[in-house]
């Protein structure tokens, strides 16, 4: 496994393995978003309180799950480059960024949508909410500090050490509501309690989230390629990859 593992970190064996597998993630992420739209939008029961407008949350708490992993799998990335040196772990680390961005903007948009009629206000600063614009601005950071330096091991060692640094943000997000008095509602999904949602709106919720987790993957493996290409331009495999087509 470990073999595998150091051999996949080639950009030519990445390249070559994640574009067997890029096709399959785009068909699986397809039929989850189809399904899980269908699902929590029109099968889902109505909620007694809020009506449809609960709705949002579908959207709402998936992406807000994958701001939060998106970082951890960025700043794994980048610690891995740290320690070892591997290129595919910039490659990685760039590309979770723009992601991870756009998971964190739609959290907070689809929370202040949600918000207005639960609330009665559209923004609060509210520890989750203002610890989550904060991700926001990690995010927004990171690319800006990497694209900033002209050279790219400075630009990745530099963007990797604010990527670490701001792992501190996860914890502050996630026990946010438990550490501080907060509008937001406390979480409805704990790995030790389980859940408090019924059935018929906690499972469309589940299928949402696995989607979101398959488009991820398949927009990381996407966005990874292109760099890939972008990096290795002159080496012999891929001017033989452009002859071959």
């Amino acid at each position: 496994m470990w073999k595998f593992i150091l051999k996949l970190t080639s950009f030519r064996n990445f390249y070559q393995f994640t574009g067997k597998l890029l096709p399959w993630f785009g068909i699986i992420t397809f039929i989850l978003f189809a399904i899980g739209l269908y699902w929590s939008l029109v099968i889902a029961p109505i909620d007694y309180q809020q009506k449809d407008s609960y709705r949002i949350l579908y959207i709402h708490v998936p992406a807000a799950w994958m701001s939060l992993f998106v970082y951890i799998v960025m700043a794994t990335s980048a610690a891995i480059h740290l320690i070892w040196k591997t290129k595919l772990s910039v490659v990685i680390a760039n590309s979770c960024a723009p992601i991870g961005a756009a998971f964190t903007f739609l959290a907070l948009v689809t929370g202040a949508i949600w918000g207005q009629p639960t609330w009665g206000t559209w923004w609060v600063w509210d520890a989750r909410l203002t610890s989550e614009l904060i991700l926001l601005f990690l995010y927004i950071g990171y690319m800006s500090l990497y694209s900033a330096i002209e050279d790219r091991n400075s630009a990745a060692r530099a963007a990797a050490i604010l990527a670490i640094v701001g792992i501190v943000n996860i914890p502050i997000i996630h026990f946010s509501v438990d550490w501080w008095f907060s509008l937001h509602q406390s979480a409805s999904i704990s790995v030790s309690k389980g859940s408090s949602m019924h059935p018929s709106m906690f499972w469309p919720l589940l299928v949402m989230a696995t989607a979101y987790k398959f488009y991820f993957v398949t927009v990381l493996i996407q966005r990874a390629r292109n760099e890939i290409l972008e990096r290795d331009q002159n080496a012999n495999w891929v001017k033989e990859m452009e002859e071959s087509l």
